[in-house]
């Protein structure tokens, strides 16, 4: 049975883009693009691609664009990142390039507009994810571009209703043994909890009864991470809008 869903309207700019995975990063014969860096953000821009990102959360109640909960893996730092204040965050490098990890706003501040972001806030089991909703909210509070935010928790879309309410708000979901919504129940669950604007499905749970119900209903369907001809294909025929990286590119 499908759950009760907002009939909010998503701006209908939300499906006429493709968005760039962690933004355009690379790694060739030029040097490396490291994902959501600005270099990658810029990469995208350039390449006419809308820009999927993701954001921590540093020790200062900061919006940080970096996707990983530990350091190690992206730049010459170690430990978990919400352990370091923002300006500690900034003398890091991420590896391969002279760049730190970004302040949400030195993003906003790049891309001016010129295309559309997605903002995905990680979260976990018993993390105060409301502090993160918090900072995102400072971070974009004068921003005119076109944006908006998802997760996979559903508490943010339910913090988006009740104190940001002109943004525009999604659920990340995925059916594999990663996902917080392995089962039927708990997708119906956090489908209410969220009452989202927009779903990003991942791709390989494509297609799926429930998600062609739901945009059959009207709800926007982006899906990710598509990164094959193969998950290309899938995507277009079972998705409105794709967040793609590698051979997933058009």
């Amino acid at each position: 049975m499908i759950a009760t869903m907002s009939r909010r309207r998503a701006p209908e700019w939300l499906t006429r883009w493709e968005y760039a995975h962690r933004g355009l990063h690379s790694v060739g014969a030029e040097g490396v693009v490291p994902e959501n860096s600005l270099a990658a953000a810029e990469a995208a821009i350039a390449a006419g691609l809308g820009i999927e990102c993701d954001i921590q959360r540093s020790a200062d109640g900061l919006a940080m664009v970096f996707h990983d909960w530990d350091l190690d893996r992206l730049t010459d730092g170690t430990g978990a990142m919400e352990r370091l204040s923002a300006e500690d965050i900034a003398h890091l490098r991420l590896h391969g390039s002279a760049e730190s990890p970004a302040r949400l706003e030195a993003l906003l501040e790049l891309v001016r507009g010129r295309v559309p972001i997605l903002v995905e806030l990680k979260s976990k089991p018993g993390y105060d994810i409301e502090k993160t909703c918090q900072g995102v909210r400072r971070a974009i509070s004068s921003y005119d571009g076109l944006i908006a935010i998802m997760s996979f928790d559903p508490r943010v879309s339910s913090w988006v209703r009740q104190h940001a309410p002109e943004l525009v708000c999604g659920l990340v979901m995925r059916e594999d043994k990663y996902g917080y919504t392995q089962t039927e129940a708990e997708r119906g669950a956090a489908l209410r909890e969220a009452e989202p604007d927009f779903l990003a499905y991942h791709v390989l749970a494509l297609p799926n009864e429930r998600v062609a119900r739901l945009r059959d209903d009207g709800m926007p369907i982006l899906t990710w991470t598509v990164d094959s001809l193969e998950t290309r294909a899938l995507a277009l025929a079972h998705a409105d809008a794709l967040v793609s990286e590698g051979e997933g590119l058009a």
